[in-house]
């Protein structure tokens, strides 16, 4: 389980966050939406220690992450596994993202849409109980966008994992979310399933998710 617990930030002065509270369940994809400059990608690095929170924490499995081991955060090698092992996890990965035959070619050989899935396949490697994805779709045409929303709600499904997605892309958020939560002006406005959430009467909400102008 990841816990938002009261999390507080400010860059120069500036409030960021201002109290984010917010439980993600163990097993379900937590989609967080809001308008641009609203921290959603601040809250996500402070789950995997790239930001120390001002006050307050997340909490990770009944541990607040600002006390975990650094080291526990790379990859592969660091872990000890033998050369066979590491060979054997990145097939696998690569073969959940339909890129099986990709080992060998180098990033400027792949599309935008390629790299995102070896970001995918590389994180999946670790066979990880968690995993952050901070706007996945952006910069992609529809029907690649399409695909990386198969990608994840298929790693979810065979693997079990525990997701958090940031995005503006109200479309992805309603295929890969079990729930969605808004951040508005430092702190979560709204949280609920995807129905709930498509059937809000909330203003701000309903505005953001509708792309209407103020």
């Amino acid at each position: 389980m990841i816990q938002f617990a009261d999390l507080y930030k400010a860059f120069d002065g500036k409030p960021v966050l201002t109290g984010v509270t917010l439980d993600v369940q163990d097993g379900e994809t937590m989609v967080i939406i809001g308008y641009s400059g609203t921290g959603k990608s601040v809250a996500l690095k402070h789950v995997v220690g790239l930001l120390q929170p001002d006050a307050g924490d997340v909490i990770v499995d009944g541990r607040p992450v600002s006390t975990l081991d650094r080291a526990e955060l790379y990859g592969l090698r660091r872990r000890g596994l033998s050369d066979d092992e590491i060979d054997e996890r990145v097939r696998e990965a690569l073969a959940l993202v339909d890129l099986t035959g990709t080992e060998h070619r180098m990033p400027a050989e792949l599309s935008g849409g390629m790299r995102k899935r070896v970001g995918i396949a590389r994180a999946i490697a670790l066979r990880p109980r968690y995993l952050l994805y901070d706007e996945p779709t952006t910069g992609l045409d529809p029907v690649t966008s399409a695909v990386m929303d198969q990608l994840m709600v298929r790693t979810r499904e065979h693997l079990g994992v525990t997701g958090i997605v940031v995005t503006h892309d109200m479309r992805s958020a309603y295929a890969v979310g079990d729930r969605i939560a808004m951040l508005y002006e430092g702190r979560i406005r709204q949280v609920g399933p995807v129905a709930e959430i498509q059937q809000t009467g909330d203003p701000v909400v309903r505005q953001f998710i509708e792309g209407r102008p103020a």
